[in-house]
């Protein structure tokens, strides 16, 4: 949609979604000012659309650069780069060369995380002769996701993940009560062994997990419960040796989506944690938790999983 910005720039604003915070920290909408310059747009116009349009569209209550206005405005070391070097906010550096100068304040801690730790038993999946289940097909970078069918991998009068043909469980585990919790499968995860899990599952922000065996989900599950939310990467018994470690958590305790502590060492912690469901359980998507995080989103076709079981997206109704 960026073109429509060359015969329309006062309708046009900026704007993004789902950054990840290793994303943020090297930068936000300059980033953008930058595609849009380096794709030819007359710079005003992208000006117009970063600093301008926001605040009129939203009334803002922050200055333009006009007379009587607060001095709020960025300094950039050129208008291609836009690398920000100072910020002000009424005529005050808050900012400098990526450090914030504004002095931190402990911060109330809201939440709402009412259910109680797991155990594996609560992950099984009896098997009830059935000769085909159906499965979740992720698509890297993309919400949607297909709804297709495979044959049940059956141990011990159990549906099991199968890792041989990467149809792994997939279970949701209401965060607010203790209710009973949905599992399902999905595919193109292609983890080789452990769990991860996430309390950043739109819309409800239930817990969602993805495992190759219900002893790696449960712990990845009770990681997240025990910090009131995060993220989560558990590495299945048998390959600790081959790891630094055989758990990781990113704890978000507020709400469960969101840290209080500083940002960079959450963008820091963030990296480590990818890397950690990429390398040591063989993922190969992308971005493994922004993905993760969207597999309980309903209302995104064609199949997805909520806490009261799988939903198809095309009937709208649950399976």
């Amino acid at each position: 949609m960026i073109d429509l910005l060359h015969d329309h720039p006062d309708k046009i604003m900026f704007c993004s979604d789902d950054k990840h915070p290793d994303s943020l920290e090297k930068g936000h909408i300059n980033e953008l000012c930058a595609r849009a310059v380096a794709k030819g747009i007359d710079v005003f116009k992208v000006l117009q659309a970063a600093c301008i349009n926001p605040v009129e569209h939203y009334k803002m209550n922050v200055g333009l650069l006009q007379e009587n206005d607060m001095a709020d405005f960025i300094v950039v070391n050129d208008l291609e780069k836009f690398n920000v070097i100072k910020t002000f906010v009424n005529g005050i550096l808050v900012a400098e060369k990526g450090k914030s100068l504004i002095k931190s304040k402990p911060s109330v801690i809201i939440n709402n995380f009412n259910c109680e730790l797991k155990q594996p038993s609560d992950f099984i999946i009896p098997y009830n002769k059935e000769e085909s289940i159906p499965v979740i097909e992720a698509l890297d970078g993309q919400l949607i996701t297909n709804k297709i069918f495979a044959k049940p991998l059956i141990k011990d009068n159990k549906i099991v993940s199968n890792i041989d043909n990467d149809t792994l469980k997939i279970v949701v585990v209401n965060r607010y009560n203790n209710a009973l919790v949905a599992k399902a499968f999905i595919k193109n995860f292609n983890l080789n062994n452990g769990a991860i899990a996430s309390s950043v599952a739109h819309d409800s922000h239930n817990i969602v997990a993805i495992g190759v065996d219900d002893e790696s989900i449960c712990k990845a599950v009770n990681l997240v419960i025990n910090e009131k939310g995060g993220i989560s990467c558990v590495v299945s018994a048998g390959f600790e040796q081959a790891t630094k470690k055989s758990q990781a958590v990113l704890a978000l305790p507020v709400a469960g989506l969101m840290s209080n502590s500083d940002g960079y060492k959450i963008a820091a912690d963030y990296t480590a944690i990818d890397t950690m469901a990429k390398e040591c359980l063989g993922c190969t998507l992308t971005a493994p938790f922004m993905t993760l995080s969207f597999m309980a989103l309903l209302v995104i076709p064609h199949l997805k999983l909520s806490d009261r079981g799988l939903f198809d997206g095309d009937e709208f109704k649950f399976i």
